[in-house]
């Protein structure tokens, strides 16, 4: 006679009381460095093995580029509408509705007034996690406004791009935001306002070919995608293999699209030089 009989079939202890390791406890880079997820965000997500730069949202560049993470948000509670019913594998309402519950982000962009380093300044950031920071309606119109406020109290503009591009969902809708965003950074520029433009992993598509590009300087954090289609794309289009590295940000940079690469540490620093640059304030 067996010593111990199981009187219900399965497992019954729920996943929620079961011992297993926490998630999030360790972070495995792309290069097979292993760190502690606490010293990943006390290096603002930095890895300190092999310098990778994990994919952060607007929180964190909020955290790192205003004064004791002080700012006012702009029209934070704008969200997409389906205006042209559309499906695919699921309504696009339903999908985001499913998106704000599961990131509770709005849309694919957040805009910040704030103090960085002592002086005003307006940021719009793109979040990936929001429909792979596809350019939609609400996107475009944030930006705008983002803009827009930057010219009505003459305060410099950063955008921080992190986008696959146009959003499919809204087909032309879509598309008119290059336009449009293009047209209002035109408007910035002849106000004589300061606009620095940081790419991001990854930024592609129709954010590139827009506002991305558009910067009074372009900088980018190190090994950021950055291109317009993607590497495979392009292989297929032109039947030729790509170079080493092709369309990291190092590339990038290499030939003409970029003028700096800069490190997340020390982004706050830079940008605020850039503009004292760019405003010919006296450096000290």
């Amino acid at each position: 006679m067996a010593w111990f009989k199981r009187t219900t079939k399965g497992i019954t202890t729920a996943t929620e009381d079961k011992m297993d390791i926490p998630k999030g406890l360790w972070y495995k880079s792309p290069t097979g460095k292993v760190i502690d997820a606490d010293e990943l965000a006390r290096n603002l997500y930095v890895s300190p093995e092999d310098d990778f730069h994990v994919r952060i949202g607007s929180k964190e560049y909020f955290e790192i580029l205003f004064d004791n993470n002080e700012f006012t948000e702009l029209d934070a509670k704008m969200t997409s509408k389906d205006s042209l019913h559309f499906v695919d594998t699921k309504k696009y309402s339903d999908r985001l509705k499913d998106t704000i519950a599961k990131t509770k982000l709005n849309d694919a962009v957040r805009t910040g007034v704030g103090k960085s380093k002592g002086k005003d300044l307006v940021v719009c950031c793109m979040d990936f996690a929001f429909i792979g920071g596809s350019i939609g309606g609400v996107v475009g119109e944030k930006v705008v406004r983002g803009i827009d406020y930057s010219i009505k109290n003459n305060i410099p503009f950063v955008m921080i791009s992190k986008s696959g591009g146009a959003r499919m969902m809204e087909a032309a809708y879509s598309l008119m935001q290059l336009a449009k965003t293009s047209a209002k950074l035109a408007q910035l520029a002849d106000a004589k306002i300061p606009y620095i433009s940081l790419c991001t992993d990854p930024t592609t598509g129709g954010t590139t070919a827009s506002y991305a590009m558009l910067g009074d300087i372009n900088i980018s954090e190190p090994g950021a995608l950055i291109g317009f289609a993607g590497p495979r794309v392009v292989k297929d289009t032109t039947g030729k293999d790509l170079p080493e590295g092709f369309q990291t940000a190092e590339f990038v940079l290499e030939h003409g699209f970029l003028d700096f690469i800069t490190p997340r540490k020390d982004l706050k620093d830079s940008i605020n030089l850039y503009i004292d640059l760019i405003q010919n304030i006296n450096i000290r």
